[in-house]
């Protein structure tokens, strides 16, 4: 049971049973076409095809973290409050077991990379009372935290080596400033200037930027035509992406690789991968 106070909570209430107030996501019917790779990442089992339109079958399944959102390529799905029955965790993991180990490990590391380790380990308690046999040794779960996980600690960071320009968010450049001519770009989730205490210096030096969040930001159609035109029309010379550890911002790296399709130049693109506390966790040159 979740160690929560009596009163009913948004969200984690499991106690009254009623439905609560709690992020969950929404699927645009008009912009959905019937795909089906949301259907397929959702571990969790609380999308659906049905008359080729993607459908939340039970918001008992829906976590409201928003994974399946980098995957639509349509730009159909969102997160919305709106009353909802309170996610189960116990219920999810009845829909996940008979799906197999890889399965189970992959909604596991869903829930941790996004924080919520109480839901992590009930899920693990789920499979010690069923005596389900799993490999957990790469979750290296901690003990169940009392009101949420303990936050990483940096050093106060050293005077950035190179502002960026502004604005710098991906909606509000203008691909046509002569500043983005012939630069190197660098395309960079929201949270790791926040994440790394010297990312100007490491990341930024000599490069020109755009952050964006591919979870919460809204006309992604918007950002491919816009690094398209980077690309082919202010002829950026490489294009840089930093991204975090976690599966919704592999939306970066996605959107990047629509508009280099698009885009009618090729130019080299590199992928960094940072783990929760900041390291480099992957660099490579993509092809």
């Amino acid at each position: 049971m979740l160690q929560k106070p009596l009163s009913c909570v948004p969200y984690f209430c499991k106690k009254c049973r009623r439905n609560v107030k709690r992020t969950i996501i929404k699927i645009d019917e008009g912009l959905c076409d019937g795909c089906g790779i949301c259907v397929e990442g959702c571990h969790e089992g609380a999308l659906q095809l049905i008359n080729d339109k993607a459908v939340i079958v039970s918001d008992l399944y829906c976590d409201g973290l928003g994974a399946c959102i980098p995957d639509c390529p349509r730009g159909a799905i969102s997160l919305e409050e709106r009353e909802a029955e309170p996610y189960n965790e116990e219920a999810v993991m009845e829909r996940v077991v008979p799906k197999g180990e890889r399965v189970i490990l992959a909604h596991l590391t869903h829930l941790k990379d996004h924080g919520e380790l109480e839901f992590m380990q009930q899920g693990i308690d789920f499979l010690k009372k069923h005596n389900i046999k799993v490999d957990l040794s790469s979750l290296e779960a901690p003990e169940q935290p009392q009101a949420g996980h303990q936050p990483y600690v940096f050093q106060p960071a050293s005077r950035p080596a190179q502002a960026p320009q502004f604005p710098v968010q991906l909606h509000l450049i203008n691909p046509m400033n002569s500043l983005f001519s012939g630069a190197h770009l660098l395309v960079a989730a929201d949270c790791s200037a926040f994440i790394i205490p010297d990312f100007h210096r490491r990341f930024l030096k000599d490069k020109v930027l755009a952050i964006a969040c591919p979870k919460l930001d809204r006309n992604l159609d918007t950002y491919v035509a816009k690094l398209t035109t980077l690309i082919d029309t202010a002829k950026i010379e490489t294009l840089t992406v930093l991204q975090m550890a976690v599966p919704c911002c592999s939306g970066l790296m996605k959107l990047v690789s629509m508009a280099r399709e698009k885009a009618q130049r090729y130019i080299p693109v590199k992928r960094i991968v940072l783990n929760l506390q900041g390291e480099i966790q992957s660099e490579e040159w993509i092809q």
